[in-house]
């Protein structure tokens, strides 16, 4: 179990790590109006990547006598999706817009970032990536799923609290190659990951 909830952890720091809309809103409000703030947009993507962290956990869970047949070639493909997904992620991109919200109070923050997390299909589809890659997908058990989930959320959230910590201490706009370094530092997590990934496979067809 404890594997399992850092894995879970894992995932959801490096899904949460890279700098796209909403971490340019977090970054906005904290800056604006205080870390509790900031810090309430992370909170709502964070529930969402444990809402979708629940989902593929169930999800593979129901097939998961005939998933621990293929957990090699699953986990194989996995690695090598992760591997692509941190080569993209290092490489330069333009900056992006902050997400436009309307809500002020916590509440409706925590809300609006939930919804917009949620809103995008990409997201499960990395979190099908992670778990093949991450030999989640033949996880059996509502009790695994759920250690899985809270380790999704605790990752993740932990990257809101150091971003939006970190602004808020420093109190001034970052550097233009902030997100550009964040890219690098996440896409090398997720790379590594992945390469983990084909290695534990490699490794075991030797044997």
């Amino acid at each position: 179990m404890l594997l399992l909830a850092a894995k879970g952890f894992a995932l959801g720091f490096a899904v949460a790590a890279p700098l796209g809309p909403i971490g340019a809103l977090c970054i906005n409000r904290t800056l604006e109006r205080g870390f509790r703030v900031g810090l309430a947009g992370g909170l709502g993507t964070a529930l969402a990547d444990a809402a979708y962290g629940g989902l593929a956990a169930l999800g593979f869970a129901a097939f998961s006598a005939v998933l621990a047949a293929i957990d090699g070639p699953m986990r194989l493909f996995g690695g090598l999706a992760m591997i692509w997904l941190g080569w993209q992620g290092m490489r330069p991109k333009p900056p992006q817009p902050a997400a436009e919200i309307g809500a002020r109070d916590l509440l409706g923050t925590i809300g609006a970032t939930f919804l917009l997390t949620i809103a995008n299909p990409t997201t499960i589809l990395s979190f099908a990536v992670f778990f093949a890659g991450l030999g989640l997908a033949s996880t059996a058990g509502a009790a695994s799923a759920a250690v899985v989930v809270v380790g999704v959320f605790t990752g993740s959230l932990a990257w809101w609290i150091i971003l939006t910590g970190g602004v808020a201490l420093i109190r001034h706009r970052l550097p233009d190659r902030f997100a550009l370094w964040v890219g690098r530092l996440s896409g090398g997590l997720i790379l590594a990951f992945g390469l983990l990934a084909v290695g534990s496979v490699l490794v075991g067809l030797r044997r």
